[in-house]
């Protein structure tokens, strides 16, 4: 990997050698896309993603704090909600698009470091979840269930892999030229083609796969006689499920584009303005679906559900008593009936 050079790799944006007065009406077309996209989710996204996990978090551990117990579920949907907030805060890095933030390659890697720490952690603590509802419906009598059994443990291996992971990357960003100014995105474009590889597979891949098992198995296999039905374990947990799919829609489109820019590495191009322009889209609906996971388990996840209606109660009955004050009548003269 060291005989590999990054060094000619730039932005097609940056190439302003167009040929046509057509390429130039596409290239400014292209560059509005991605200004209005991100103005889209800077405006209405962000807040309502941040809104959404602050509640959870705040919920979470309230509960925790009044009942001294937290669920396997619980826990592991607090350790998703945090990635979710820190990969919320790092996609602030979008607000100069169409341009790029401007860091040293060794900024950038750090910055890198530290979202992908947070995406694989997201990844892989959801198909923790998804495996422990499996275990729920359909317990074995095996180690694994023991091992599900402890969150706590669930957690530190997952964070333990992530970390381990988010090293890889940042050792596959090449940091050759670590003090020069770079313009510089979430996922180096600076970065080796086994970067983007590496991130298919761990971050997309083989989560993916894990989760489609266990769907498979939910569906396939015949759970003991006094577990609920199907239809109402998947109302039961209904967060969960809703967020798996949603996560592996938007993910697939981002791990297409990832997969397809180490492809033009590979190939020693930098693509075209439009290849640019999808890997940007690809990469706002990915931190718009970190938006949307945050609002469907607080909408959706029964402890956060309930908190909200009993929230909504208490002040609707407190609009009602306030609306029921007794108001002071105006005092009536009456006439005297005789003269």
């Amino acid at each position: 990997m060291t005989s590999l050079n990054t060094t000619w790799i730039s932005y097609p944006s940056k190439n302003l050698a167009f040929t046509s007065p057509e390429e130039i009406e596409a290239f400014i077309a292209y560059q509005n896309i991605i200004s209005r996209l991100m103005h889209c989710y800077i405006a209405f996204f962000v807040p309502t993603g941040l809104i959404a996990g602050l509640s959870i978090l705040i919920i979470l551990i309230k509960n925790y704090l009044q009942y001294k117990v937290i669920e396997n579920l619980d826990l592991l949907l607090l350790h998703f909600t945090l990635s979710k907030i820190v990969m919320i805060f790092l996609s602030f890095t979008v607000i100069t698009r169409p341009d790029y933030l401007k860091a040293t390659q060794l900024a950038c890697n750090v910055l890198s470091f530290f979202f992908n720490f947070s995406y694989f952690n997201a990844q892989h603590a959801l198909v923790s979840t998804l495996l422990i509802l499996l275990l729920k419906r359909l317990p074995p009598r095996t180690a694994l269930s023991k091992v599900t059994q402890r969150p706590i443990l669930c957690v530190g291996l997952v964070l333990t892999y992530a970390f381990c992971l988010s090293l890889t990357e940042a050792a596959l960003a090449s940091t050759d030229n670590y003090h020069l100014e770079t313009d510089c995105q979430l996922d180096p474009l600076f970065a080796w083609p086994e970067y983007e590889i590496v991130k298919f597979t761990f971050g997309f891949g083989i989560p993916s796969v894990l989760q489609i098992l266990c769907f498979i198995v939910l569906f396939a296999k015949e759970a003991p006689a006094e577990a609920p039905t199907l239809q109402q374990h998947i109302r039961t947990y209904a967060a969960p499920y809703i967020v798996s799919i949603t996560t592996f829609l938007c993910h697939l489109f981002y791990s297409s584009m990832i997969l397809s820019r180490a492809t033009l590495k590979l190939q020693k191009s930098t693509g075209t303005p439009k290849d640019e322009l999808v890997m940007n889209i690809a990469e706002i609906v990915l931190f718009c679906e970190s938006c949307a996971s945050l609002v469907f388990i607080l909408c959706l996840h029964k402890p956060c559900k309930d908190e909200i209606l009993r929230v909504l109660q208490k002040c609707r009955r407190q609009n009602a008593a306030n609306n029921h004050l007794e108001i002071p009548a105006t005092p009536t003269t009456h006439g005297s009936g005789s003269q």
